[in-house]
C-alpha cells in the first residue's frame, strides 16, 4: 500500500511504501527550511536538487547534491534547507 504524506502546509510531500528492502519514502521539498524528527534510523539520498543539512550534534551545515546520501540516527531531529525544489529517497531501518 502506498501512503501519502504531507508536511509544512504542503511544501514537503512524499509517498511511503514497503518493499523487500523495508520501508521507504520518495519525496519532494519546495524551497525553504525544515526541521524533521526521526523515530527510526534514516538514510536519505538526494535524487535531484540540493539540500543543506544540519545533523544532530553538528555545528555546521553540509551540502548534499544529486546522488549523495546522509544518515540520521533514530529519535533525533535534523534541519534541512533548500533554495531549489529538491527530491529525495529516504530508507528507514
Amino acid at each position: 500500500m502506498i501512503h501519502v504524506n504531507e508536511y509544512f502546509e504542503g511544501t514537503v510531500k512524499s509517498l511511503g511504501y514497503t518493499s523487500a528492502e523495508g520501508k521507504s519514502t520518495i519525496g519532494v521539498m519546495e524551497k525553504g527550511e525544515y526541521e524533521f524528527g526521526t523515530s527510526s534510523h534514516e538514510s536519505m539520498t538526494i535524487i535531484e536538487g540540493q539540500l543543506e543539512v544540519l545533523l544532530p550534534g553538528e555545528e555546521g551545515w553540509e551540502s548534499y547534491t544529486t546522488g549523495q546520501s546522509f544518515e540520521v540516527e533514530a529519535n533525533t531531529k535534523f534541519k534541512v534547507k533548500t533554495n531549489v525544489q529538491s527530491s529525495y529517497l529516504c530508507k528507514y531501518r
